[in-house]
């Protein structure tokens, strides 16, 4: 290294090293003028030897244009960098300023050896301290404390980029995709267009809210649009945010410095807060000076006025495109194939991606399941994220062997799941959906007494399409705050979507019943939210199934907008007598069991499981093959239950 050159400042040709020299020999002048400093004076040179500055943009160049610094606070800066770069400042500061003991930059030295001084470059709405450049060590003494060039500048002049090491586990980057459909493509370009009208910089861009979708499209929207932009995407959840005015300020300047630098934009995702949380997000939206887009899954109360762009839903179309490009490299995927997933499934761009990454792991493994097969799996485990915590899940097992039904209800279950399987065929291929617009949903009303076999009709149904079963408690979702049962069923539809799982919500006497005279708003409000269920179920894209022990209490009004119902009688003593046949399995050490005996007891197939369980736990417990005895003992614990009372007709011939 040269003598000359300063480490990290580039060499004699940098404009940082330029602007050092220059500034320093302003200082040693003044050290001149009052007599204290020409010994140092001569040793580093006279004022007027100096390096031009390069004609390129520099990123001393950059900070000075992007905050809007005078001549006399770019010096300052310059004389702040001189203290951590050369070694001779702080000699060359004692001298200038007459005392050893200020070996260091301070406010008064510049105002006095710097051109073009101006008292208001140290006020605290200025550039230099409103975005933290430089520091003052005590800011009770404004004009002798020392001067500090703030760490992230510093390192911003010797063009060496990062983000704030105060900023690190509040904000994380968010890079936005390869490719977008082209739907996502016009939304996020609607998102660029709002921040270039306005420019960057202090005072410049809105805030623009992105809704809807999922939390990884919106940002995925977002990011995309920052890069149109030239900007990169840091995203922060508004539950980081502080709700003390004085941190959350701090916080704030500490970001817009960090946005101009980078340069970058923040989204800022807001979840289900509480009234402070909310209100600190707000302030802190308000006083933005920078690009900043929030993402919701609903648009915010605002009084502000503020630009929406929603995440569009993509047509069959581009679906069909999403799949056939993240499968490319994965798998050879026939076209019958990819459509089938597409009528299927209504997942996010990047969901598709993290199947096709999973089916490509696995398929190198499998011997016996081939990429479609995959896929389709693939695909169900990625829609069953956030299902979990809405609804019960059920792996389907049971096959139409397990049904014991009349024909007639058998036919009417099968036909449903011819609806559920061609509506690719009949809605698109065939039009219909074309010309019908509305009511194309699948829907069901199972009505029948407990343990009938309602739900075991839906998990063969769903076995059948090789879908999941979701069993939704409609009690459960039932709020007594007004708009929160809608607010409830719409996650339920939502979330399902992705998948086109099989919807059964059980308990649906919990929100159906004879529509009430409307008498008060919650009378009027019930009506809504029955009318709401039934327009989300008409327009769900897989099977909506309610189930209900009350038919004859339904509204007709209501039954005429479900395509099927179907009735589960009470079994016949010969049905009692095939359910009882097929529960029990053939590995059992049975001993004298008679179905047609057990048939006698007049309960439904529900508790026909229950009591030939129990039965079976009985004969196990005490080494024994499982005989007549223990079924009597297990019945009549099932009776307790039901609070009834075994009749001696029932256990005639048991024992």
């Amino acid at each position: 290294m040269e003598k000359d050159e300063q480490p990290g400042t580039g060499g004699d040709d940098s404009a940082l090293t330029a602007g050092i020299r220059r500034v320093l020999a302003r200082v040693d002048a003044h050290a001149a003028r009052t007599g204290q400093g020409r010994s140092t004076a001569a040793r580093n040179g006279p004022a007027t030897a100096l390096t031009p500055a390069p004609a390129r943009t520099t990123p001393l160049d950059a900070l000075v244009a992007l905050f809007g610094l005078t001549p006399f606070e770019r010096d300052l800066v310059l004389l702040t960098a001189a203290d951590e770069l050369d070694p001779t400042t702080a000699a060359r500061c004692a001298a200038a300023a007459g005392d050893p003991r200020r070996a260091y930059p301070t406010f008064s030295l510049a105002l006095a050896a710097l051109g073009e001084p101006h008292w208001s470059a140290l006020t605290p709405v200025a550039p230099l301290r409103r975005w933290r450049i430089v520091e003052l060590e005590d800011e009770t003494r404004l004009t002798v404390s020392r001067l500090r060039l703030d760490e992230r500048v510093l390192h911003f002049l010797l063009d060496s980029p990062y983000l704030d090491a105060r900023l690190h586990g509040r904000l994380r980057r968010t890079t936005p995709p390869d490719t977008l459909p082209p739907s996502y493509d016009l939304a996020a370009n609607r998102l660029a267009e709002g921040w270039r009208e306005d420019g960057r910089g202090p005072g410049g861009p809105p805030v623009v809210e992105v809704t809807g979708g999922d939390q990884r499209s919106r940002a995925e929207l977002a990011a995309t649009a920052a890069a149109r932009c030239g900007l990169r995407l840091y995203t922060m959840s508004a539950e980081d945010l502080p709700t003390d005015p004085a941190e959350r300020d701090r916080l704030a300047r500490l970001w817009q410095r960090e946005a101009i630098l980078l340069p970058a934009a923040l989204l800022v995702e807001a979840g289900d807060l509480d009234r402070d949380q909310r209100a600190a997000t707000e302030a802190f939206l308000a006083g933005s000076a920078v690009p900043v887009v929030v993402s919701s899954e609903d648009p915010l109360p605002t009084g502000r006025p503020r630009t929406r762009v929603a995440v569009p839903r993509l047509d069959d179309d581009e679906q069909l495109a999403v799949w056939a490009d993240a499968f490319t490299d994965v798998a050879d995927l026939a076209d019958g194939e990819l459509r089938s997933l597409v009528a299927q499934f209504r997942l996010p761009p990047h969901v598709v991606r993290s199947a096709a990454a999973a089916v490509s792991r696995r398929l190198p493994h499998e011997d016996e399941a081939d990429a479609a097969e995959l896929a389709w799996r693939a695909g169900l485990e990625e829609a069953r994220v956030g299902m979990d915590e809405l609804g019960r899940r059920i792996e389907p097992r049971a096959g139409w062997h397990d049904l014991v039904l009349h024909d007639r209800q058998t036919a009417v279950l099968r036909e449903i799941v011819a609806h559920v399987r061609q509506r690719p065929t009949v809605h698109q291929e065939w039009g219909f959906a074309a010309t019908l617009r509305r009511g194309l949903g699948v829907t069901a009303l199972f009505a029948g007494g407990s343990g009938t076999g309602k739900t075991l009709a839906a998990e063969v149904m769903a076995d059948e399409l090789g879908l999941d079963l979701f069993v939704v408690d409609l009690s459960q979702v039932v709020s007594k705050y007004i708009g929160e049962t809608e607010k409830n069923l719409r996650r339920v539809f939502d979330t399902a979507e992705r998948g086109g799982a099989l919807l059964l919500f059980d308990e649906a006497d919990a929100l159906f019943g004879k529509r009430s005279e409307v008498k008060d708003s919650h009378d009027r409000y019930a009506n809504l939210e029955v009318s709401y269920l039934l327009m989300r179920m008409e327009a769900y894209r897989g099977l909506a199934i309610l189930t209900t022990n009350m038919k004859q209490a339904l509204d007709t009004a209501f039954l005429r907008r479900i395509r099927f119902v179907v009735d589960f009688p009470f079994p016949a003593e010969h049905e009692r007598a095939e359910i009882w046949r097929r529960v029990l399995p053939p590995q059992a050490p049975l001993k004298d069991i008679d179905p047609d005996l057990l048939a006698r007891l007049t309960v439904a197939g529900g508790s026909i499981r229950n009591i030939a369980l129990s039965g079976a736990f009985l004969a196990a417990e005490e080494g024994d093959r499982l005989q007549m005895r223990h079924m009597l003992a297990a019945a009549r614990t099932e009776y307790l239950k039901l609070e009834r009372s075994l009749t001696p007709a029932e256990v005639r011939g048991w024992v």
